[in-house]
């Protein structure tokens, strides 16, 4: 089965998600989402790119927070789900540890 990708303009992505280019500018400028292909004319961006900024939009909304804000606490937010995986990693250990003691 072929798998297809599917990749955004910044028209298109400026479009699905409601922001300005310039808002753009600033949100890749500040690296909460990254271009597929970034040329000095043309930046390129998947799905992902697409949900993640969906995702940065609503924070800056809901907390009425800047772009530099939004992309601290998505920086935090990964982190801690970084954390929730090592520990739940950690707990298997234990567990596995404690039951062949």
């Amino acid at each position: 089965m072929t798998e297809i990708e599917i990749t955004y303009t910044v028209t298109e992505l400026c479009q699905s998600t409601g922001i300005m280019q310039d808002e753009l500018v600033e949100v890749v400028g500040l690296g909460v989402i990254v271009p597929l292909e970034s040329t000095d004319t043309v930046w390129i961006f998947d799905a992902d790119a697409l949900n993640d900024l969906k995702r940065a939009r609503r924070l800056q909304n809901e907390l009425d927070l800047d772009w530099s804000g939004v992309a601290m606490t998505l920086t935090l937010l990964e982190r801690v789900e970084q954390l929730k995986k090592e520990n739940d990693q950690l707990r298997r250990q234990l567990d596995r540890f404690v039951q062949t003691s």
